[in-house]
């Protein structure tokens, strides 16, 4: 290893010092224009406090309706092959479809057409015949586990769009277990809307209502009774199961206030899709009523009285602002594909975190001043090149967490915390092997030389290893565990960047200017 700098080597060291202190600067000032990019590190729950919430997907909900939209294809493929049935009964508890075939000697039949039905998942489901009579269709377990982790992995994803639509900062979304969410939301002490809005699952349907059922008080096979969404529209309206335009098919939707009522509304949009197909039905059925359903309750039922063509629509239902903007948000981001409840609250204050903040800082800087002071005291100048060295260690660190707007937890300064304690031990072990070198009677260059080139493999090893194990620790882990992981990673980063580099600069400037005869080492 040479002793040696070159100038622009030289300037890009010092250069990446200043530019980890401009980019550290935004944590402690104001911004001065909007235009001015300003990167921050934003703290975490537990420093800023906020609201915990544990929400969990409910599977029941889920498989039951698995078991529907197989009951109305059993329905078909028997109808399909002319083959009767009777007393057709969903099950979610014990996952199954049971039903009686209308003449026994049509029992293999059935079960002939059944087989054809498609399956979601390679052995999705068992068709068996009880003593009875009775055919059962059941859901296999590894089915319903494999739709529950499908389940979660889209929930987190429409919960994070859907928190995202209301402007907080920093949210942190993660799968616990196989059933449940973790949401914590830093700032934001009252989460009554969040839960509103993840307690909907917001999907939209539009069906027909049967108005041969309006005054029914059991509705035929294939229609159902809806309760109205508002309790003053009037009582349930017989509406068909038969889901004419998916909710799924909106491409947009948003707040707008009805230019005739001067209510507010939600406008919406469908995509190709959804246009054909709300052009055909209403194309179909111009003087009938068109129930928009949202969450099995009916929130207006419309007459049809021309076709509507333009894939545009609009839903009034006497919002105000905040209900028809929430409604927007919950119709942007999706449909959760089942219920999601919250099992946990908890709601952290401002002042448990600005006590954890006091406490870190006085950890970080009665350790820092510590460091500092042993390092001056055993290895004298060359200690305060590594007590510089351990500064530009720390503004590093805080200037990449800046730039990537990282979130700090206690993990996370616990890693800063960590990270420095490993800079101590790397510049403490190239100090001892320069002393060595000259106590065997080498020169003050060749002592230096030497000194780091026998230290550098062992920090380079040292560090490697903890590298690629905190890595690990950020791909698999969650949540805080990954806050620490990415602090130490950096930290590793920076660590190797002062102290073979900067702690060494320092040295040959001052050995090129004065030419010792001795190390003050």
């Amino acid at each position: 290893m040479r002793m040696y700098y070159s100038r622009l080597k030289l300037a890009s060291v010092l250069g990446v010092c200043l530019l980890g202190l401009l980019l550290c600067l935004p944590n402690g000032l104001r911004r001065p224009l909007p235009s001015i990019p300003w990167r921050q590190v934003h703290l975490g729950l537990d420093l800023r406090g906020g609201s915990y919430l544990l929400l969990q997907v409910d599977l029941k909900s889920l498989t039951h309706d698995r078991l529907q939209t197989l009951s109305e294809a059993v329905r078909d493929a028997l109808l399909k092959e002319h083959l009767g049935y009777r007393d057709i009964a969903v099950n979610a508890d014990q996952a199954s479809i049971t039903f009686q075939p209308r003449d026994p000697s049509e029992t293999q039949a059935d079960l002939d057409a059944l087989k054809a039905l498609p399956h979601a998942t390679a052995n999705e489901f068992s068709i068996t015949r009880q003593d009875n009579g009775a055919i059962v269709l059941a859901l296999s377990p590894e089915s319903i586990r494999q739709r529950a982790h499908d389940a979660i992995t889209q929930s987190i994803e429409i919960v994070r769009r859907r928190i995202d639509g209301t402007g907080a900062v920093d949210p942190q979304i993660t799968r616990q277990g196989d059933d449940r969410i973790v949401v914590e939301l830093p700032g934001i002490s009252d989460p009554d809307r969040i839960k509103a809005l993840l307690g909907t699952t917001a999907r939209m349907t539009f069906r027909l209502v049967d108005p041969n059922a309006l005054h029914a008080t059991y509705p035929p096979p294939g229609v159902s009774l809806l309760p109205m969404a508002s309790p003053a529209d009037g009582g349930p309206l017989p509406v068909f199961d038969h889901v004419d335009v998916d909710g799924s098919d909106l491409t947009n939707a948003g707040a707008v206030i009805d230019q005739q009522t001067g209510e507010w509304a939600v406008s919406f949009s469908f995509d190709s899709v959804g246009t054909h197909a709300f052009a055909t039905v209403t194309k179909a059925n111009v003087g009938h009523r068109f129930a928009i359903v949202l969450d099995n309750k009916v929130i207006e039922a419309p007459v049809i009285r021309t076709a509507i063509t333009g894939g545009n629509g609009q839903i009034t239902g006497g919002f105000d602002a905040q209900k028809a903007t929430d409604l927007a948000l919950m119709l942007r981001a999706g449909a959760l594909p089942a219920p999601l409840s919250v099992i946990e609250q908890r709601t952290i204050g401002p002042s448990l975190g600005a006590d954890s903040i006091r406490a870190g800082m006085i950890s970080l800087a009665a350790g820092f001043l510590m460091v500092v002071v042993f390092m001056a005291l055993f290895y004298g100048r060359f200690g305060w090149y590594a007590n510089a060295a351990l500064l530009a260690n720390l503004v590093l660190m805080i200037a990449i967490l800046s730039l990537f707007e990282a979130t700090l937890t206690l993990p996370g300064m616990a890693g800063m915390l960590l990270t420095l304690g490993m800079a101590v031990d790397a510049n403490i072990l190239i100090n001892e092997r320069i002393r060595e070198e000259v106590n065997r009677g080498r020169t003050p260059l060749a002592a230096m030389q030497a000194g780091f080139e026998r230290a550098t493999s062992t920090i380079v090893d040292s560090n490697a290893t903890a590298l690629l194990a905190h890595v690990m620790l950020f791909v698999f882990g969650t949540g805080p565990v990954r806050g620490f992981a990415l602090t130490i990673t950096i930290g590793i980063v920076t660590t190797l960047f002062t102290t073979l580099l900067l702690s060494r600069m320092l040295m040959t400037r001052w050995y090129a200017r004065t030419r010792p005869t001795s190390l003050p080492v």
